[in-house]
């Protein structure tokens, strides 16, 4: 037997060394066989966070109003299929219920505003506060009336009011069905001279009120108020009337009242 020499294999002491990480251009195997390369992904634009936060809150708002949406929806379809609906704005309309509204006093109209939008949106018309706001001469004859002098009035008038001077209670004053206008014996600013009225009302083409006054004799006319607790007032730039409460008489606004 011949001796060989046997040369000594470096990869038995020294093994190659295996990536741990595949090169980006070299190919590999899947379980079907099928090669692909292993390329580097392309990194993903990221947003700040601020921005991310935003977008969910929209998201969330949208998916609320969505919900929503679908709420009033089968609402509505549950309310056809019974034939009526619990609202009467909604199943009479805006316009019928603006007519039925003219046939209530300002405090039942004034109370039909709390009740909800749809509501709020016909009591609050002007069509429906515009003719209540308009005085006629039987609102002047059903009331007595309070005459004050305002801080514009001169010293001489301001003078002769007792309200002014807090010696006594308001002069006042009365207005007749003939037209006529009066105050009590003994009114020092009166002096017993002949007063005569007329309450002037203009409309414009959409039936809007455009000048609305009461003027006694030439004296300077008085625009027409309501007050919260919904009395009258006649004012101008010298004196003023305010209704009395006389709810004791038939046919007048009663006493003072706020609207709840």
């Amino acid at each position: 037997m011949t001796a060989r020499s046997h040369q000594a294999d470096p990869s038995r002491f020294f093994p190659i060394p295996i990536p741990l990480y595949p090169s980006p251009h070299t190919q590999s195997t899947d379980s079907l066989g099928v090669g692909h390369s292993h390329r580097p992904r392309r990194p993903q634009p990221t947003s700040p966070p601020g921005d991310r936060m935003a977008e969910r809150e929209r998201k969330r708002k949208r998916a609320a109003e969505e919900w929503e949406r679908r709420k009033r929806g089968r609402k509505r379809e549950k309310e056809r299929q019974v034939g009526w609906t619990s609202d009467p704005v909604e199943a009479l309309g805006e316009d019928v219920m603006g007519r039925v509204m003219e046939f209530l006093d300002a405090r039942s109209v004034a109370r039909c505003t709390a009740v909800s939008c749809a509501w709020r949106g016909v009591a609050a018309d002007n069509r429906l506060w515009a003719p209540m706001s308009r005085i006629t001469k039987e609102d002047l004859c059903d009331h007595a009336w309070e005459y004050r002098f305002t801080i514009a009035a001169p010293d001489y008038w301001r003078n002769l009011d007792p309200s002014w001077k807090h010696t006594g209670p308001p002069m006042r004053r009365y207005f007749h069905p003939d037209g006529y206008h009066s105050a009590d014996p003994h009114d020092a600013v009166w002096g017993g001279h002949e007063c005569t009225y007329t309450v002037i009302t203009s409309f414009v083409d959409d039936g809007q009120i455009r000048e609305h006054y009461v003027r006694i004799n030439r004296w300077p006319p008085m625009k027409v108020s309501r007050k919260d607790d919904w009395s009258w007032e006649l004012s101008n730039h010298m004196y003023r009337y305010n209704s009395i409460p006389d709810s004791h008489r038939k046919g007048c606004t009663g006493p003072l009242f706020p609207v709840w």
